[in-house]
């Protein structure tokens, strides 16, 4: 299953499984729009600041919500799936042209979370 979270809000925007949307979670039966992911803006500072840790231009963050010691890095990915594509029920292209077309690409990991919540909101 893949759920899309809105990049302003941190909460559910879409869902799919088996290449069909779905509105509920098959085994508990919650609904996937009451998803909302508390402390989103600092996830969202966590994977900007993995591009100075990386060098990598283009990368997929994965993080682990732990109940217990909160917000733990997973793993970066060079060449991450395009997937999130259908998640999001929304191509990546308009995204990547939006980067392309920047003039100053030198930002902060604050700004580069700015950018993309002013761009790429809903």
């Amino acid at each position: 299953m893949g759920v899309g979270i809105d990049i302003v809000s941190g909460k559910a925007s879409y869902a799919i499984q088996h290449d069909r949307p779905v509105a509920e979670h098959p085994d508990t039966g919650m609904l996937l729009s009451d998803i909302s992911i508390e402390g989103w803006p600092d996830l969202l500072s966590m994977a900007a600041r993995c591009y100075e840790m990386s060098g990598l231009g283009y990368l997929g963050v994965d993080i682990v919500l732990d109940a217990h010691q909160g917000p733990m890095l997973l793993e970066l990915n060079a060449r991450p799936g395009l997937a999130i594509q259908i998640a999001n029920n929304q191509g990546l292209l308009k995204r990547f042209d939006a980067i392309s077309a920047l003039e100053d690409t030198h930002m902060s990991p604050e700004q580069r979370v700015a950018f993309v919540q002013r761009s790429f909101a809903a």
